[in-house]
């Protein structure tokens, strides 16, 4: 079967291409055409066929050993639901929003302190992986994405913290908000920072809330925006607030 990828091909006006995010957004059932538009992970592509399998789905997003990756397919309200290496997709079906990859954990040589609680998307964790080899991903009531030794600017009286994230159900389309520090950042000149008095017990610690939030004119981007945006924003903040 021949896949093409959708990069910056141009397709003529008079051929049909069903986009399934398009559907669903509409909610409106997908037309039996020659090709349809699919998107996995943040990615885009454009089949000749009306239906695949999980294995080839994941053959098309570049997970060449599927024994090591699972896919899940999002359906419009937020439900998502495994696929089978075996199970066909019918691109026709309504409410099929977009596909996720995600691998299958692995617990031999990993250490017990870096918990696993919850599945993140796949770019949220290769980020993590590079950028903070200590996170964990607990489930406490809520689901919480707890990331260790992350540096504070100078002018606090700590040099790093714990930073916790919620990760609400409907991630990554739903937005990470706020965020929490455990130890409490404190400024060195003793002034408060404001929205801060807040704290809430995670994991059996008490974190500081900073109540931050976006605005109408930065809302949170679905497709664009995860963990990786929000955490330079939390850094952003914390530049904000630190004594000069």
């Amino acid at each position: 079967m021949t896949v093409l990828a959708n990069v910056s091909e141009s397709f003529s006006k008079d051929e049909e291409i069903e986009d399934l995010e398009v559907c669903s957004r509409e909610g409106r059932q997908p037309r039996c055409v020659r090709k349809y538009r699919i998107r996995i992970d943040k990615e885009y592509f454009v089949v000749p066929v009306t239906a695949m399998t999980g294995r080839q789905l994941l053959e098309l997003a570049g997970k060449c050993d599927i024994s090591r990756w699972k896919i899940f397919q999002k359906l419009k309200g937020g439900a998502v639901t495994v696929i089978g290496l075996d199970q066909s997709v019918d691109f026709t079906t309504p409410g099929i929003e977009k596909f996720n990859t995600l691998p299958i954990d692995q617990t031999e040589g990993e250490s017990p302190s870096n918990r696993r609680e919850f599945q993140l998307p796949t770019d949220d964790l290769a980020h993590l992986d590079k950028s903070y080899p200590s996170w964990h991903a607990v489930k406490q009531g809520a689901m919480w994405l707890l990331v260790d030794k992350v540096p504070l600017p100078e002018g606090f009286t700590v040099r790093d913290v714990t930073v916790a994230l919620r990760i609400e159900p409907g991630y990554p389309d739903a937005q990470i908000d706020m965020a929490y520090f455990f130890p409490a950042i404190i400024r060195k000149d003793g002034k408060a920072i404001p929205a801060t008095e807040s704290f809430e017990v995670i994991d059996g610690r008490s974190f500081q809330r900073w109540s931050r939030h976006r605005t109408a004119e930065n809302p949170w981007r679905p497709g664009i925006d995860d963990v990786s945006t929000h955490l330079t924003q939390v850094h952003f903040w914390m530049e904000k607030e630190a004594v000069r």
